[in-house]
């Protein structure tokens, strides 16, 4: 389980296809001193394995799956990604439950600045959609954000310039794509709605 706020920016060193899987390795100097094989960690908001960390750089291996349903095939040596290893049992929930599941890719529509905030409305397939609520969480490129505003395709969110720096959401311009996760509270409740025949089948 991850909580959505980034511990570090790491930048891409490879990514190898190996048939249908890839290998991916990301240069991460800090957080490759503590990490050991095993350990799961958020990339850009889809947990993926550690398999070896070594001169600097975690080593990770991202199956078909992940590929087909996440952004990470799109990465080229030297692209930023966003970085969190898993919530320890005695740590803080500073964000929100992040399963490091995403839910489906989204496309940037439009970054409007308000003085030093960015408002960034992002493009969603409707099932998506149907997960947010305003004032609700959504994890966005595996950052905890809150929903400001939602509409059938899409949604909107606001960054502070914290975000803006300390993420690669500062990066995006329009047209990126990027992981989406709902909040997973709410993929139960449309879950029991469905079954007890009170919500449209969809995508959860």
């Amino acid at each position: 389980m991850f909580t959505g706020i980034v511990e570090a920016v790491g930048r891409v060193r490879a990514l190898r296809r190996e048939g249908a899987k890839a290998e991916l390795v990301v240069e991460a100097p800090a957080l490759a001193a503590e990490a050991k094989v095993g350990d799961s960690v958020a990339v850009n908001g889809a947990c993926l394995t550690v398999t070896a960390a070594e001169s600097g750089a975690l080593r990770f291996e991202a199956v078909a799956e992940t590929l087909a349903r996440t952004s990470l095939g799109g990465l080229a040596p030297g692209s930023p990604v966003n970085l969190e290893r898993a919530l320890r049992a005695d740590g803080r929930l500073d964000g929100h439950i992040v399963q490091g599941h995403v839910d489906g890719v989204g496309r940037v529509r439009e970054l409007r600045r308000a003085g030093d905030d960015v408002r960034l409305f992002v493009d969603c397939e409707p099932a998506l959609a149907e997960l947010l609520v305003e004032k609700g969480s959504v994890a966005v490129e595996g950052v905890s954000l809150t929903v400001v505003g939602v509409e059938a395709a899409g949604f909107d969110v606001a960054l502070i310039p914290h975000t803006l720096g300390a993420t690669t959401l500062g990066l995006l311009a329009p047209g990126a794509a990027v992981n989406l996760e709902a909040d997973v509270l709410g993929k139960y409740v449309r879950r029991y709605l469905e079954r007890v025949g009170a919500a449209p089948r969809g995508a959860a």
